[in-house]
């Protein structure tokens, strides 16, 4: 190795102590320059300065007033340097240890200086009003109601595990929606454990702060909704094709989970989903489509093994008889896929279900079906998604020419039950046969975290009054105001 000369500091570049170094050089070795440089004297007083800001060695004068040492500052100023350098090591270290902080539209982060633990909070918060004009059962009123109050805290733990928890605080006593841990293999495999929505419905999985109309569509009243179990999923081919297959405790046709398995039996559910042309410039860039379904054994009497269906104004329309049981074998089966363009948007799905049914002695197996599609145009340009609208070209600025995006939104669904529910399964005089609906809504985006949204909807029945005669028709409107961060 190559000798530093003596006169050459190691790391000083840019540093209080070269230039300093330099001032001496030049003051001892070109006396005939001594006039327009520093004398050592000068040098002196600096260095004291430097010390005092930097820490070093204490300014000592000589016993007996002669000359100061030049070795004396030479020894000084090496101190002073290596004191600046254990200084800068304890900066860089401090800085690769320090927590990324981070506030923005979409909540607050923190995160470990090399990325392995973060920690993010989110909310969603939805009120609503609904006012019927028709059709509507009694007990069934106008009213104002906190319909969503969800903190979500989710990140990461290392490299290979990722958590999400989300509690319910709307209604009358809290609920847990979502929590789930994540053994993240690589993208193409992750292990997911916890309670979480079931892989069969596409609307069921959308998020609901990115519904077009305010409440889901009559195929969500056939898909599960969250359920506990274990899933492994994934993204191959670049995320052209995502898929879910887990073991769940299995739940009722619309609903969530109970905390425990009410019978004993496991239920068993899978989605295949591809959008060959994702991230292609090509026309066909936003299309999705795909298959769900789910398959399990139930048995037993009540809300926990038997569905309830209800109209998007969540009105209930149709109940099994209390007498009857569930016993045997639930399938469920869902085609389904969407297409966004631009402005332009496409969800259409359909969902049949089928279930073992006793009442005394007599069994049967029947087969309940619905489906929908929606339609949107986003006014104001912005491109329509599965997502919704992500941010506003133009958020709302009163008085400087922001009007935020606008959405329009047409829905159209039908279910049907099975005709052989009735009479001995279902009540025609109570429970309808089928349910036709419409929707018709404006979304209005005034920024990346506030939406207003209001429907006209309506929805027609066939049975479901007394002496063989239709149901009333449902009409309502509803408003939503949502904040989501």
């Amino acid at each position: 190795m190559q000798q530093r000369p003596a006169g050459e500091r190691r790391g000083a570049g840019g540093r209080p102590g070269f230039w300093l170094t330099g001032a001496l050089a030049c003051s001892l070795a070109t006396p005939a320059l001594a006039q327009s440089k520093p004398t050592v004297e000068e040098l002196q007083r600096r260095l004291e300065a430097l010390e005092q800001r930097y820490g070093g060695t204490a300014a000592q004068a000589t016993a007996d007033g002669q000359a100061l040492d030049v070795a004396a500052l030479d020894q000084r100023l090496r101190v002073l340097e290596r004191n600046l350098e254990l200084q800068e090591e304890a900066r860089v270290a401090r800085e690769k240890e320090a927590a990324v902080v981070a506030v923005n539209d979409r909540g607050a982060s923190f995160k470990s200086a090399n990325g392995d633990y973060e920690v993010k909070i989110r909310g969603l918060i939805q009120g609503d009003g609904r006012f019927f004009t028709g059709g509507e059962p009694a007990g069934t009123y106008d009213t104002f109601l906190l319909r969503t109050a969800r903190p979500t805290i989710e990140g990461t733990l290392g490299k290979w595990i990722g958590y999400r928890f989300t509690p319910e605080f709307a209604g009358d006593s809290a609920s847990i929606v979502d929590v789930y841990a994540d053994l993240k293999f690589s993208p193409a495999a992750t292990v997911r454990v916890g309670k979480f929505t079931s892989p069969v419905g596409l609307e069921r999985l959308e998020s609901s702060s990115a519904l077009s109309a305010i409440e889901r569509a009559l195929p969500s009243e056939l898909a599960p909704n969250r359920d506990i179990g274990v899933q492994l999923q994934g993204e191959v081919a670049k995320g052209k094709l995502s898929y879910g297959i887990g073991v769940f405790n299995g739940t009722v046709d619309g609903r969530d989970a109970i905390t425990s398995n009410p019978d004993n039996e496991f239920e068993y559910a899978g989605r295949l989903f591809f959008e060959p042309f994702k991230n292609d410039a090509s026309f066909w860039s936003g299309l999705g489509f795909g298959i769900g379904g789910s398959v399990g054994d139930t048995e037993g009497t009540g809300n926990n093994f038997l569905p309830r269906y209800r109209t998007p104004g969540q009105v209930q329309f149709f109940n099994y008889h209390a007498a009857v049981a569930a016993d045997g074998r639930r399938t469920r089966w869902s085609p389904q896929g969407y297409f966004y363009r631009n402005a332009f948007g496409l969800l259409a799905e359909y969902i049949e279900t089928t279930q073992e049914l006793r009442v005394g002695a007599t069994r049967a197996e029947l087969e309940n079906n619905a489906w929908q599609a929606t339609v949107s145009w986003v006014l104001t340009g912005e491109d329509a998604s599965y997502r919704g609208v992500a941010k506003p070209s133009s958020p709302f600025s009163p008085g400087k020419g922001g009007w935020g995006a606008w959405e329009l939104v047409g829905r159209y669904g039908e279910l049907d039950v099975d005709e052989r529910a009735f009479p001995l399964f279902a009540d025609p005089a109570v429970a309808a046969r089928s349910a036709q609906s419409w929707t018709v809504g404006v979304n209005w985006y005034l920024n990346s975290n506030l939406k207003l949204v209001a429907n006209y909807l309506q929805t027609r029945f066939d049975g479901g009054a007394a002496a063989g005669a239709d149901r009333d028709d449902e009409r309502a409107v509803f408003t939503r105001l949502q904040v989501a961060f």
